[in-house]
């Protein structure tokens, strides 16, 4: 059989306990610095008193008492509704991470022996990728005995890289990779 005390979260507004968070903000009855500087719901200097007094003074706004800088001396606590300042966080954190602009590598694939117009059709398919922000990776691959000449490749990739110059910066050259030869474009800042 188990005893609930329901007293023991009687003092807490929000009817949860109070103190460290699942983030571990210092908040309500977790702050026990014996000094505290505090700042009202404003944003206006209250001054320094104990920590007691600053729940006491929280508690009278009706609101939670909110460690700002736990690592000042004295430790700076500020008067605020804390769950508003936290959905508020959240929301700017949120908005931010949409209007950051992801950048992919998209990866084209050629031959030593690839013929005009499939190059042409791989350069279309480049073009599009690099006017959408994206980077592109071109490599040619060497099979068997295509390694001994690999100057065929690098000639089909130079052609490759050419065709896209207005449209296109190089980010890093051409460079051998085991049977691979890639380079890597970037689009052209406008």
């Amino acid at each position: 059989m188990f005893i609930i005390d329901n007293n023991k979260y009687a003092g807490n507004k929000f009817n949860r306990p109070a103190g460290k968070n699942n983030n571990g903000d210092l908040v309500n009855d977790a702050i026990r610095f014996p000094q505290v500087r505090l700042i009202g719901p404003n944003g206006e200097q209250i001054g320094l008193c104990s920590s007691r007094e600053a729940q006491l003074k929280a508690n009278e706004y009706d609101l939670d008492l909110y460690c700002v800088s736990p690592q000042a001396q004295p430790p700076v606590c500020k008067i605020v509704n804390y769950s508003k300042m936290k959905y508020e966080q959240a929301k700017k954190a949120k908005e931010a991470k949409k209007n950051q602009k992801i950048i992919e590598v998209k990866e084209i694939q050629l031959t030593p022996q690839i013929g005009t117009h499939d190059m042409e059709t791989k350069a279309r398919a480049a073009t599009k990728f690099l006017e959408a922000g994206n980077k592109v990776k071109c490599g040619v691959r060497y099979r068997g005995r295509q390694l001994s000449h690999v100057e065929v490749g690098e000639e089909v990739l130079n052609k490759f890289i050419e065709s896209l110059s207005d449209i296109a910066v190089i980010e890093k050259p051409a460079s051998l990779d085991g049977k691979w030869l890639i380079a890597i474009l970037a689009p052209k800042k406008k």
